[in-house]
């Protein structure tokens, strides 16, 4: 039985607000750090990791957990670096202020740079066997860095003034937003030690749950308002962002969400047949797109 995706949020959400401070040694710069990561986050990345450890037949205890919450920390690196005023300048992230508009840009900036590296900390400070944990690092910085989300926030910031087609959109997306959840489920698999078939399987679950989620984000910032989503809405229209609904209109963009969910569940049926396991943890997160 995998614990559910509540459950884990707590676990997460315990783990970070009582581990940060170990690892800050200074007081504004704590605040900053710890404003953003506590800010209410939905947790997907780290719980996906998880998830896939119980599912895997791991256990979740300090050295998984700590590993696993390492993403957290770099990915609330990315949203504070994302939304300073040289990017997408914006002033409201998770229904707050965002960290540069509290701390001020230059605060903010080392509040992102501190996160990021204490990432890495994390995913090698810890009790895992050492061949576990270079995999680890050697896949997530492949997926957070200039090959990664780094290429596809490039790629964003290049395509404002152009007009992507349907297969550069993609690229962009499974850079920007996909390789991070791709890294998330994979990391279940290098956690448990499992052989490259599985790990390929459980890579195109991610990558595919990944594009899911930022179609749908784009569907939200047309559909949705700025109270639900806890940040500013109808904004990539304006800033002529390259989103689906901008290039294939609404009913479009619905329709590449579940081509993209439906690729997801087949890969979880893979896995399921090469394992002789149950992956039906997955539907919890799959939910999220209804």
């Amino acid at each position: 039985m995998v614990t559910s995706l509540s459950a884990l949020k707590k676990q997460i959400d315990d783990y970070l607000a009582q581990t940060l401070a170990m690892d800050v040694d200074q007081p504004i710069l704590y605040n900053s750090m710890q404003y953003s990561l506590m800010a209410g986050g939905k947790r997907l990345r780290p719980a996906l990791t998880l998830a896939t450890v119980e599912m895997l037949d791991g256990k979740i205890n300090d050295d998984v957990l700590r590993a696993a919450t390492s993403l957290e920390l770099l990915h609330t690196y990315s949203l504070i670096h994302d939304d300073l005023p040289a990017m997408d300048n914006d002033d409201l992230r998770r229904g707050k202020p965002t960290n540069h508009c509290k701390f001020g840009a230059g605060m903010a900036t080392l509040a992102g740079d501190g996160l990021l590296t204490l990432a890495f900390q994390w995913l090698t400070d810890n009790h895992l066997p050492a061949t576990v944990k270079s995999k680890l690092v050697l896949a997530l910085s492949k997926a957070a860095g200039p090959a990664g989300m780094v290429a596809g926030q490039a790629r964003d910031i290049e395509g404002e003034h152009q007009h992507l087609d349907l297969k550069q959109l993609r690229y962009l997306h499974r850079q920007k937003t996909g390789a991070l959840l791709k890294y998330a489920v994979l990391a279940g698999g290098i956690i448990t030690n499992q052989p490259d078939e599985i790990c390929q399987h459980l890579a195109s679950f991610g990558a595919n749950f990944g594009l899911a989620f930022q179609i749908y984000d784009d569907l939200m910032d047309v559909l949705s308002t700025t109270e639900k989503m806890g940040k500013k809405v109808h904004k990539d229209a304006g800033e002529q962002k390259n989103t689906y609904p901008g290039l294939l209109g609404i009913e479009g963009a619905k329709k590449q969400l579940q081509c993209a969910v439906d690729t997801a569940i087949k890969d979880q049926q893979q896995l399921e047949q090469a394992t002789g396991k149950s992956f039906a943890g997955y539907n919890q997160f799959l939910a999220y797109f209804k």
